[in-house]
């Protein structure tokens, strides 16, 4: 018998997507959003990682916190976080970032990835957050106690 593709097997269908919730939006952030898109019955590990918005920044106190996102944000989005589901055996993933004002405290991002073993979803999870970070267009804006202003590039 010929080689069959793991998609002709009768009974089986193709793979779903793993990449089930991407959004850049100026509402709060949801852990059980992100948490419960990831659920997967395959999956034994599950890896989680939340930005905050911290108190201070290089030594300076920070009093407010902006991003700004480039209309292509979400399609760079798309981009890394496929690229992470083709590179890791990825059951399911979820990257969600806040743009807008936001207060200390409050999440600036939540990605969250789950894979057949743990050591996988960890380092899924931070490549994840990591190419967010590099190659998606979101800039921080960043208001200190002195008045002094940043703007930090993605």
């Amino acid at each position: 018998m010929g080689h069959m593709s793991s998609y002709d097997h009768p009974g089986e269908r193709a793979a779903q997507d793993p990449v089930r919730l991407l959004a850049v939006r100026d509402t709060p952030l949801s852990l059980d959003e992100v948490f419960a898109a990831v659920g997967d019955d395959a999956a034994g590990g599950t890896a989680l990682f939340v930005g905050t918005v911290r108190d201070h920044d290089g030594g300076a106190d920070v009093t407010a916190l902006g991003y700004s996102a480039h209309p292509s944000a979400e399609a760079e989005l798309r981009r890394v976080a496929e690229k992470v589901a083709a590179d890791f055996p990825v059951r399911a993933l979820a990257a969600v970032h806040r743009v807008g004002e936001l207060a200390v405290g409050d999440l600036a991002v939540v990605v969250a990835v789950s894979c057949p073993h743990r050591a996988e979803a960890f380092e899924a999870c931070r490549r994840l957050i990591d190419d967010l970070k590099l190659e998606v267009p979101i800039w921080k804006h960043q208001t200190f106690a002195d008045g002094s202003e940043e703007w930090v590039g993605a």
